[in-house]
């Protein structure tokens, strides 16, 4: 049975459009294959999504009993968060806006679940049943 697992992360201090660009890259790929793949792009973005994979794929594998083998990185959305708006000032008494933006990530994995075989539960034996003696 195909299960999805999510993995949040919000209040990223990266631009939604520069982590975009990373999470692209390894949407519908093997989760051990994405996670490799992550240690070798040169970009700060790859360091922001790689614990949020690595907490999916815990997730998928310890609450949700997944196979690790079968784990896929079925969707990744990276959303807008709230922006900090500072002011620079410059001449002639003027000042300049700076928007420091902020980004909410999703990271969804597919897998297979477990097929766990239940042990037989081993003959309980009722105690016998004693009269009360007066």
């Amino acid at each position: 049975m195909i299960t999805t697992v999510k993995a949040h992360q919000k209040f990223l201090r990266q631009t939604p459009r520069k982590l975009r660009l990373v999470a692209q890259s390894f949407k519908n790929l093997p989760l051990n294959q994405a996670l490799s793949r992550l240690d070798f792009i040169d970009k700060r973005a790859a360091r922001l999504l790689k614990p949020v994979v690595i907490q999916a794929q815990k997730n998928a594998i310890n609450n949700a009993h997944l196979q690790p083998d079968s784990l896929t990185v079925s969707a990744i959305t990276v959303d807008a968060g709230p922006i900090i708006k500072r002011w620079q000032p410059v001449s002639r008494g003027r000042a300049h806006s700076i928007l420091k933006r902020t980004s909410h990530l999703t990271v969804t994995v597919t897998g297979l679940t477990q097929t766990v075989k239940t042990a037989a539960k081993p003959a309980t034996v009722e105690p016998a049943k004693t009269k009360k003696v007066k």
